[in-house]
């Protein structure tokens, strides 16, 4: 869309989670300058929102974007109806499989982590409330419905919830009282003990990079050394007897094998390195041979991995953030280097914390070149991948990062203090992943927080305005001017967004149901349920203009998401329905109807649904479907849970 002058955008948006034309969040146009000078002693950080925003049901109609205003004066949005009533979370064992109820959604009623959860895009399943392949998780408050119908986080038991009409009509961790109030007292679980608490670590002293002595295969009882030969499944049970004509092959299923706690447990990855995929549960990572799924290493470690990064390094080293003890008070604040090509821990140092207000219950860590950053609420360290060399930590200026994208630029979402807690003020900038240095400065307008990071190159950002229950989607220049705005008339997506539930920070990445390439932008619409089973479309943006360019349609009766862009076309993972298995497919980047390249046999379509809140992989030909979460309401059913399948030619 043409721009108002000045290359000033809108300021506010149209509310529409349908729509994500309207309002891109710009305070200023080009490029700024140098941060402005720090915070005065004393004054504590302003944290961005944590709640998410409660989008309406159905969209109001909106094709023109408001006019904009004069410069510096952000206009007023349009009123939003108010967003649907909460939804209450479960809470305690998953309950047990209901009986038969055929619908749209995937085999079986799988339990979830915290009782009975809803199907994807809040579709019951065939066999009960079954979470199906895009399953999503309640949201943090209540359960409302994220952006485009899609993407409120994980509901942990006992998350705190804010309190109704908190921090004066806003959310209660965005008060300064908030925050001195989260930092004074521990928050409890609602029901089945501590959820966190905020303490202190076991030491005092400052944090230093060590060799890790309980995170290295070598010598530990009962671990594989990497010969390929220990903890592979034998036999595949014959999961490949009623593959027909067309369909590919199973080349591995995984069971697990960890005992895990009562409310079970996150997956993190998978990661791949050369013939190895590695993932990692609890307390302990493992990578397997991507031909035969056979471990090939298993590292296990002292307390409970809390946070991963996405993507490891080039080379296939990664961090990942693990508990300071094994009590309902422990913090995720210590980190730890694995080498992911042999199974070996390397450094392993402690967050130091950076002050008062500095709260380590929770961190995401992000990896861009030799950098691994730490971020939460308002507080971030860098370090060197290769030896846990602290690289920077508070940036000049009052504004400082509580996310980060990474890859192949290092992208920080920042939290700008206002003086007024009723009021959020974010930037974006660009890093030097070695000094930390600025090498652009994006500010968006007033109460528009940066939500998710969809692409890093071309970069392209998804931002909220909690306030106006509006969202938005735009596109920066490599310089960090703004490049477009999409528009989304009145089409609803649905990106989904793992990860796991953060309170003091944000998951900026790790989205699938977008893709990107240089000049165009890839999301999936919500699954239409107007006819006998739920269907979807891929709509394309040109990333010039923000106008959608064509769409595609999924086979009939299916769901497609995209995944990324490869050789010119989008790979597209089709989901599984009660009686036909996923597919990979690919559209050509101009546009098309999906062409099916790996087609999963239907005879294992049940188990492919089981998988709960699934991680998607297309690799070296071959497809991953891996369990976002493992959780049973038993122990022998616990071990029985089927944790990733590969498929393949």
């Amino acid at each position: 869309m043409s721009q108002p002058p000045g290359q000033q955008p809108p300021q506010g948006g149209f509310g529409a989670p349908g729509d994500p034309q309207q309002g891109v969040p710009q305070h200023g146009g080009p490029a700024q300058g140098p941060p402005q000078p720090p915070v005065q002693p004393g004054q504590p950080p302003v944290p961005p929102s944590a709640q998410p925003p409660q989008m309406p049901q159905t969209p109001p109609s909106a094709h023109t974007p408001p006019s904009a205003p004069p410069p510096g004066q952000p206009s007023a949005p349009p009123s939003a109806p108010p967003g649907p009533p909460p939804v209450q979370p479960g809470y305690g064992y998953p309950q047990a499989p209901g009986p038969y109820n055929p619908g749209p959604g995937a085999y079986g009623q799988q339990p979830g982590p915290y009782g009975q959860q809803p199907g994807p895009y809040q579709q019951p399943g065939p066999y009960g409330q079954q979470p199906g392949p895009y399953g999503q998780q309640p949201g943090p408050y209540g359960g409302q419905p994220g952006p485009y119908g899609g993407y409120p986080p994980q509901q942990y038991p006992g998350a705190p919830t804010p309190p109704p009409g908190g921090g004066g009509g806003k959310n209660f961790f965005k008060s300064t009282p908030g925050i001195i109030t989260a930092a004074a007292v521990a928050l409890v679980l609602i029901a089945g003990g501590s959820w966190f608490a905020l303490s202190g670590g076991d030491g005092g002293g400052k944090p230093v990079a060590d060799a890790s002595d309980d995170a290295d295969p070598t010598g530990s009882p009962g671990i594989d050394q990497g010969d390929g030969t220990g903890g592979g499944r034998e036999s595949q049970d014959d999961l490949n007897a009623g593959r027909k004509d067309g369909e590919s092959k199973v080349l591995w299923l995984q069971t697990n094998d960890v005992d895990l706690p009562r409310n079970g447990a996150d997956v993190y990855g998978p990661w791949f390195v050369g013939d190895t995929v590695v993932k990692a549960m609890y307390r302990q990572v493992v990578g397997y041979s991507a031909a035969d799924g056979k471990k090939k290493w298993t590292l296990p470690l002292p307390t409970e991995v809390c946070s991963a990064p996405v993507a490891p390094t080039d080379d296939g080293k990664i961090v990942i953030g693990i508990k300071d003890g094994t009590t309902d008070k422990a913090l995720c604040n210590q980190l730890q280097m694995i080498d992911l090509n042999t199974g070996k821990g390397g450094w392993k140092k402690e967050v130091a914390e950076s002050g008062a207000f500095d709260i380590l219950t929770d961190i995401t860590l992000a990896i861009s070149g030799d950098t691994v950053t730490a971020a939460r609420t308002s507080y971030s360290n860098a370090y060197r991948v290769s030896d846990g060399k602290d690289l920077f930590g508070k940036l000049p200026g009052n504004c400082q990062p509580y996310a980060f994208a990474g890859g192949a630029k290092l992208i920080a979402a920042e939290s700008c203090p206002t003086g007024d807690y009723d009021t959020i003020q974010n930037q974006i900038q660009e890093l030097d992943p070695v000094t930390g240095a600025a090498k652009w400065t994006y500010k968006l307008a007033k109460n528009w927080e940066v939500d998710k990071v969809y692409s890093v190159d071309p970069l392209v950002i998804s931002a909220t305005n909690d306030d106006e229950k509006s969202w938005s989607i735009f596109n920066l220049n490599a310089n960090g001017t703004l490049r477009s705005q999409l528009e989304g008339g009145k089409d609803k997506f649905a990106p989904r967004c793992g990860g796991s539930f953060v309170v003091f920070g944000s998951n900026l990445e790790g989205c699938v149901g977008v893709a990107a390439d240089a000049s165009t932008f890839y999301m999936s619409t919500e699954p239409d349920t107007s006819g006998t089973a739920r269907t979807n479309e891929v709509v394309a943006f040109s990333l010039l203009t923000g106008k959608a360019v064509w769409r595609s349609k999924a086979p009939a009766e299916r769901v497609m998401t995209p995944l990324r862009t490869e050789g010119g076309k989008v790979v597209v993972y089709l989901d599984p329905t009660y009686d036909k298995g996923g597919a990979i497919a690919t559209i050509p980047a101009t546009g098309g109807a999906p062409t099916v390249i790996q087609q999963h046999p239907a005879s294992t379509a049940e188990i492919e649904n089981s998988l709960y809140s699934p991680k998607l992989a297309y690799v070296d030909g071959r497809s991953y479907v891996t369990s976002g979460r493992v959780s049973a309401s038993n122990d022998e059913e616990e071990m029985k849970k089927s944790t990733m399948m590969a498929f393949g030619d």
